[in-house]
């Protein structure tokens, strides 16, 4: 508020010039009532609310995003895929999306290291999103989807086996490092032999 602070311990004040950005999921009105956040923080951060609904509440966008992301990944990646067949584009519809853009931009991330043709279909899915468990089965998500480090690996193995081997393309792929790439062959015991002569 006065554009100036103090450390901790310190007694000499430090001016700046700042804006703090602030997101949540939660509804903070309800964790004030329950004192589980601080009304006068609120009130400090509270200038601007700007009010996103979830993705689940607009699906209208879907068609959108997933164009937006293709031809974004199309640009990064070098491939030419083209859309998604209708009974994925019909999947994502129905789809709750709990990890709202986010959760969409990491499927069609995937799919892409896994793609080889120029349409998306299911089988070009994370598993639990092909599958549907989450919108067909909310209660039992937690026991049907797998878990997102099996994607992962999964995704890394994809991406080694058309790098053929090649841990550099494959980072390239995947948009993370080398070392990354080789950190998870260790965690994973991600043989390079043994998977590319399967």
């Amino acid at each position: 508020e006065s554009g100036q602070f103090e450390r901790v311990g310190d007694i000499s004040p430090i001016r700046t010039d700042v804006r703090i950005i602030t997101a949540t999921n939660k509804n903070l009105e309800n964790l004030i009532q329950q004192d589980r956040f601080r009304q006068d923080l609120f009130f400090r951060i509270n200038v601007i609310p700007i009010h996103l609904p979830p993705l689940r509440e607009r699906k209208q966008d879907i068609p959108l995003l997933t164009r937006t992301f293709i031809r974004r990944l199309n640009k990064k990646t070098g491939k030419t895929i083209q859309g998604l067949d209708n009974s994925t584009m019909a999947l994502f519809m129905d789809y709750p999306w709990p990890g709202n853009i986010r959760e969409l931009k990491n499927a069609m991330e995937y799919a892409f290291v896994v793609a080889d043709h120029t349409t998306i279909g299911r089988h070009h899915l994370p598993r639990q999103l092909a599958a549907g468990n989450i919108a067909n089965h909310p209660q039992d998500a937690t026991q049907t989807t797998l878990s997102p480090a099996t994607d992962e690996k999964t995704a890394l193995i994809q991406a080694l086996k058309q790098s053929r081997g090649n841990q550099t393309q494959a980072a390239r792929r995947l948009n993370i490092s080398r070392v990354t790439v080789w950190n998870r062959m260790k965690k994973y015991g991600i043989d390079l032999t043994r998977e590319l002569s399967v």
